[in-house]
């Protein structure tokens, strides 16, 4: 298009300059002595008149005029030709070549950019890892020593192979990292790219699946080619439970394109030919759908199980992310661990940023423990809607419901010391009380849980107890639900009823688990598990009304100290039964930071077996 628009205004530019006479008038005109000059380019002839008027003319193809110009005394210039004929070429083929060009561009851009041009779609999608910027070491993971210790010995033989071969001892072929999310799977196989020195290659288990049969098998194959080329090496495959699913579970068959990428997956990691110095660490939080094929030792020697941390973890893990943050001289990350049991190192990361958030956002130059209280109540509790409007009846009942809940669970010795109690709306909630172990819990109870029923339906019992049995809101719906989880789990799983007896029932009752499958059970069991749970709650409810009627004078007084403040901690709770003021300088309700006698330092409570417990 350029040389065609150069050419095209070039010949206008010459054409409006001088005219264009015939060949024969151009001689004439020499015969003449009417023309100067002639300038001879080709077949193209450049005329100076003798008046000084230009013209251009065209001579026949063969015909020699310079001997008769000469003898005219024409002044005659020759234009060197180009021997070449590129330009003329380049203007026939230009259009082709880029048309080529421009197929082959989105060719390749439809089969994912770059890797072996528009044909290769058949290749490994593997990132070699080069941690130059934000390079993660071993002293970044804390919390889960055990499985750090594992992999620091893969390192370690890596680094040093003599000094386990010496012993016959080989190389492990693989580990798999089992874990709830958020524990730190990830961030580990970052820490064994940054310690191992080794190379090392991430691909997600997503990246071999395509919508072609065969292609995730030719990119497995491609991705051990390439990892065999740079032994001895480390191969990440992050959620690998997208490609290696049981093959024929499920109605209809497996996906044929996924069941051939976990063949040749298989045939890799432990087949006919040994894939020495290759390491597979592969990373899943859905180690139950996996195929056996897959687990077994030859292929994934070892099963690193990544739990949540405990209170020691969840300390180290809160000083790690707190190096970054300007921590005040208040801050105890001791008193923080034992107040968020349950939380993952996602959630404690999450915590961090929440409280440098709420720092920054009312101009403080460092972090306050202040400031990581109310960033541990957003997290658990939800964000304050001080916007909603509540009548002062609402607000009353409220207020009497969780003083209720308060007052049973303060009475009660082995239910969870309270946290914290508040009217004022977060989450969906209109109010709630939190009670918090004081430790990490590892079992649960029969006289526990009896007690946490007791709590739980006390809110209920508060109600009618204060307005009556036709004043009762439907505010105690999530404890109702909450109390039918607990009381289910003691009868259907645990074995906590002498009637039902030691029987799981939960995969076979239907409406508990959600599942139909498992053996039948006949209806007279059905209503006697039934019966047990309604018994078990309807106890929880009569003693919690017991302790409300015997210590009515307590649960008044909290009920009108939280229409009051709306928040009042664990120690203020306690003050405010004693009959103790509330209000000085060293002691402002709802944002005072307990002690760590008075206040239990929990976080998200669940009952065992996955059951929430009530707060």
């Amino acid at each position: 298009m350029i040389l065609a628009l150069f050419n095209l205004f070039s010949d206008g530019t010459a054409t409006m300059n001088s005219r264009q006479i015939s060949y024969s008038d151009f001689i004439e005109r020499v015969d003449n002595d009417q023309i100067t000059a002639v300038t001879i380019d080709g077949e193209d002839l450049q005329i100076t008149g003798s008046d000084g008027q230009q013209y251009v003319s065209v001579r026949p193809q063969g015909e020699e005029i310079a001997d008769k110009l000469i003898a005219k005394n024409v002044e005659v210039k020759v234009v060197k030709q180009q021997q070449s004929g590129f330009m003329s070429l380049l203007g026939v083929w230009l259009p082709f070549i880029l048309l080529i060009g421009v197929w082959i561009f989105f060719m390749n851009r439809m089969q994912g950019g770059g890797k072996g041009g528009a044909m290769g779609f058949g290749k490994s999608r593997a990132k070699l890892l080069t941690e130059k910027h934000g390079r993660v070491t071993f002293d970044d993971v804390a919390g889960i020593d055990e499985a750090k210790e594992e992999l620091e010995e893969i390192v370690e033989f890596l680094r040093n192979p003599q000094k386990f071969s010496r012993l016959g001892g080989k190389i492990p072929k693989g580990a798999l990292l089992v874990g709830p999310p958020g524990t730190g799977k990830t961030l580990l196989a970052r820490a064994i790219a940054g310690e191992a020195g080794v190379p090392f290659f991430t691909i997600s288990g997503s990246d071999f699946v395509e919508m072609f049969v065969g292609v995730g098998a030719s990119r497995v194959r491609d991705m051990f080619e390439q990892a065999k080329k740079s032994a001895p090496c480390i191969v990440f495959i992050d959620e690998i439970d997208a490609v290696g699913r049981s093959r024929g579970v499920g109605i209809g068959g497996g996906n044929d394109e996924r069941e051939q990428t976990l063949n040749q997956l298989l045939v890799e990691m432990d087949g006919f030919e040994a894939n020495e110095g290759i390491i597979i660490i592969a990373a899943t939080n859905r180690k139950d759908v996996l195929d056996p094929a897959l687990l077994r030792p030859g292929r994934f020697d070892r099963q690193i199980h990544v739990p949540n941390p405990d209170i020691k973890g969840r300390e180290k893990i809160l000083s790690v992310h707190s190096r970054k943050v300007p921590v005040g001289p208040d801050v105890d990350l001791r008193i923080i661990a034992r107040g968020t049991p349950g939380f993952s190192g996602a959630d404690l990361m999450n915590l961090v940023n929440e409280a440098a958030l709420m720092a920054a956002r009312i101009g403080r130059r460092f972090v306050s423990m202040e400031d990581f209280e109310n960033a541990k109540d957003k997290v658990m509790l939800g964000v304050e809607r001080r916007s909603m409007v509540l009548t002062p009846e609402q607000k009353e009942k409220t207020a009497y419901h969780e003083a209720g809940h308060a007052i049973v669970g303060l009475s009660m010795p082995k239910c969870d010391p309270v946290y914290k109690a508040t009217i004022i709306p977060r989450g969906g909630a209109l109010g709630m009380v939190v009670s918090l172990p004081e430790m990490d819990r590892l079992n649960f109870h029969k006289d526990e849980a009896k007690q946490k029923l007791a709590m739980t339906m006390a809110g209920k019992a508060a109600e009618i107890i204060k307005y009556g049995e036709e004043g009762v809101s439907n505010g105690p719906a999530g404890d109702i639900q909450q109390a039918s989880q607990l009381a289910r789990a003691m009868v259907m799983r645990w074995g906590m009823s002498d009637k039902v007896g030691n029987i799981d029932y939960a995969e076979a009752h239907e409406g508990y688990s959600g599942n139909t499958g498992g053996f039948s059970v006949s209806a007279a069991t059905k209503e006697l598990i039934e019966q047990e749970v309604r018994d078990l709650i309807e106890e929880g409810y009569v003693e919690a009304r017991r302790v409300l009627l015997e210590k009515n004078e307590e649960f008044e007084r909290l009920a009108q100290g939280l229409l009051e403040f709306e928040t009042l901690t664990g120690e203020e709770i306690g003050k405010i039964i004693r009959g103790e003021a509330l209000g000085g300088d060293d002691d402002t309700p709802g944002s005072g930071i307990p002690s760590v006698t008075a206040i239990p330092k929990a976080g998200k409570p669940a009952a065992p077996g996955g059951d929430p417990a009530p707060a």
